[in-house]
């Protein structure tokens, strides 16, 4: 078992929020010279991160699970005043690979807290509430699968999105960035609910994905998860604005979009 470091919170029987928050963000540089690519600012002094716990607050997920590993020190240096300002409590789960491995292996390191549900948000991706909002409505309906992906069903998609493909129920039979566009039924937005009943068999898909490359996604962990029998559901999200923040021209979008939040 590797080592992994925890820092703050209790348990409880209800739902979390996570934020995967480890990566670098290498193309975001200066600002991720010293900073991981969660806390790049995109509105006044408010970060990525910063509007990622604002949604959880604002559906009562006070209780937020954050992984970090790139400039981890950052994070903590901040701790108290992220859960003053969002009225949170922060637990670090801190992933000492970040930097040699992709985020399958992070979401992995987080499966202790995702065991009871959560509800998990990439710390790139920058979307108003309404995308958990969505999430949370879309595990009322009947029949609905342990895990649901916010899905933009909207979008004109091109090589870099992750496209998903749905069958005629709605579940996701396909996943990838390796995909033809016109193939898919969306792209996946960096947004997931877990339910605590699926953390099990999800764990175990993930830790299969990881050691069997350590460079793929959690999204392949996803895939392995549903070619071994698992459901996966989705929950489109309509025309609402967000934009994953990869580069300098995706920062000035998440600019543009954040400020009407």
């Amino acid at each position: 078992m590797p080592p992994v470091a925890v820092v703050g919170g209790e348990g409880s029987d209800l739902m979390i929020g996570m934020v995967l928050a480890a990566g670098a963000g290498r193309r975001l540089r200066p600002y991720t010279d010293t900073l991981p690519k969660a806390l790049v600012p995109v509105d006044g002094e408010t970060t990525i991160l910063d509007i990622a716990l604002r949604n959880l607050a604002a559906v009562e997920l006070t209780d937020v699970t954050v992984v970090v590993g790139y400039r981890a020190e950052a994070v903590l240096e901040r701790q108290a005043a992220l859960e003053e300002r969002h009225g949170v409590r922060l637990t670090l789960v801190h992933n000492d690979k970040a930097e040699e491995w992709n985020n399958c292996y992070s979401l992995w390191l987080a499966r202790d807290h995702f065991a009871r549900g959560a509800l998990l948000v990439n710390g790139d991706t920058v979307h108003p509430v309404d995308v958990e909002r969505t999430l949370l409505a879309a595990r009322e309906r009947p029949g609905a699968a342990g895990i649901l992906l916010a899905l933009d069903d909207q979008k004109s998609l091109a090589d870099e999105e992750m496209k998903v493909v749905l069958d005629a129920a709605g579940r996701m039979k396909r996943i990838t960035k390796l995909m033809d566009p016109a193939e898919a039924s969306g792209e996946y937005i960096g947004a997931t609910l877990i339910e605590a009943r699926a953390a099990d068999a999800l764990a175990t898909a993930l830790e299969a994905t990881w050691r069997r490359d350590p460079d793929l996604y959690y999204e392949d962990g996803y895939q392995t998860l549903v070619d071994t029998g698992g459901e996966i559901g989705a929950a489109p999200i309509g025309s609402l604005p967000w934009v994953e923040v990869d580069n300098h021209a995706d920062l000035t979008r998440a600019r543009e979009i954040a400020c009407h939040y």
